[in-house]
């Protein structure tokens, strides 16, 4: 059995607990009647969320759309699924026509992500305060790019200690 249709069962459950104790209702019993109605919408409002999706995809097509004119007892579903595209067959490269890989040098921006927790993001913002390189970032006072780039200075602190580091490896 599917969960929405247990979970709608039970808030008419409470439904039907809310309608009692409102027939015999006292004037202690206000909040129990709240309580199960409550309650009872909440677990209606679950059994929605656990509805089973319904997918409509152009592909899916219903034979009783192609021919109206014929009646039928039973619903037929057909999928029509495209193939899969045919890719080229290349042969591969003879070693000796391979090219050899070449390290492109990394310009200053892209050393800066070397830093631990320096991303493209930060990078672009530390280009725009003026600091380009490592030597730049270990140079700067955490405390002023703290305050510069609006984050804790713990952060810009670390960022300093690491660019330090790299920079005495280099």
């Amino acid at each position: 059995m599917r969960m929405d249709y247990i979970l709608y069962a039970v808030a008419i459950l409470f439904f039907i607990g809310t309608l009692a104790s409102a027939a015999y209702s006292f004037e202690q019993e206000q909040v129990w009647i709240v309580s199960t109605a409550v309650i009872g919408l909440a677990f209606a409002g679950f059994g929605y969320t656990q509805r089973p999706k319904t997918e409509t995809s152009p592909a899916t097509t219903r034979v009783s759309e192609l021919t109206p004119s014929q009646p039928q007892q039973q619903q037929q579903v057909v999928v029509v699924t495209p193939a899969p595209p045919q890719l080229p067959v290349t042969e591969p490269a003879k070693p000796e026509e391979a090219t050899p890989i070449v390290e492109q040098p990394q310009t200053p921006r892209s050393m800066l992500t070397k830093v631990r927790g320096i991303g493209e993001k930060r990078t672009s913002q530390l280009n725009a305060l003026g600091i380009n390189s490592i030597e730049d970032l270990a140079n700067a006072s955490p405390k002023d790019l703290a305050a510069k780039m609006n984050i804790s200075p713990k952060i810009t602190r670390r960022w300093v200690d690491n660019a330090k580091e790299l920079g005495q490896k280099s």
